[in-house]
């Protein structure tokens, strides 16, 4: 049975455990020379070569990982994560899924999978009439969660774990984590799920800060769906 990519999915089976707990486990967090301590949320990422822009997440005990996004392959998608980090949405954010094996999800400010920044965009995949995007849903991909409607993601993201080809064409890939990857890992491979059917993890991870460098390009407002 193929998995499914949902914002909605855990509204519809969200569980309540006010009396669950998990000891935090203090780890060193592996920042990667990025300094986070910024007033607002533009940086200068200069070890990362490239004409495309740059954003670095620091997850709250981990540490940075670094995504580059692809203009060309899903310019309005890239335009809104960009418009997102620039305005500060994802700081105390979180992370709120993790299927090992196949995804880590977050981005939503309520942290529970239903959440959005009060609009949604257009899905840039090929299922949805948009052909310019054939990136694929290999390891370390970075694309769009939505519902079942095709133009409704916002602002959650979601980072694959291994390559999940059935993927492709129905959700809007954009980015892929160039650094940090060992990060992700141990994420993977520590974080405790609540739900298993779900992902929900039993404690969300926070995004303690998200920057972004766009390397001297300026990029266009994102074009919105108000949400009715």
């Amino acid at each position: 049975m193929k998995k499914k990519l949902s914002l909605s999915i855990l509204g519809l089976l969200v569980i309540i455990c006010c009396g669950c707990s998990k000891e935090t486990v203090e780890r060193k967090e592996k920042l990667l020379g990025i300094d986070f301590n910024q007033e607002n949320n533009t940086i200068l990422l200069e070890k990362y070569e490239t004409n495309n822009p740059v954003v670095a997440m620091k997850i709250e005990n981990y540490g940075a990982i670094v995504i580059e996004l692809y203009p060309e392959k899903a310019e309005n998608t890239v335009n809104n994560f960009i418009s997102l980090v620039k305005n500060g949405f994802y700081d105390k954010n979180t992370f709120h899924r993790l299927v090992p094996g196949f995804v880590l999800q977050g981005g939503d400010p309520k942290g529970t999978g239903v959440g959005g920044p009060g609009y949604s965009i257009k899905g840039e995949f090929s299922n949805n009439g948009y052909e310019k995007n054939n990136l694929t849903h290999d390891k370390r991909i970075v694309s769009m969660a939505r519902s079942q409607d095709n133009d409704s993601a916002g602002s959650q993201f979601f980072i694959m774990l291994e390559k999940s080809d059935y993927l492709d064409g129905d959700y809007a890939a954009f980015g892929k984590v160039i650094d940090g990857w060992d990060v992700i890992e141990e994420i993977e491979s520590s974080e405790q799920v609540e739900d298993t059917s779900t992902g929900k993890l039993q404690t969300n991870l926070v995004i303690k800060k998200a920057v972004v460098d766009t390397k001297g390009k300026e990029y266009p407002e994102v074009e919105k769906i108000e949400v009715k």
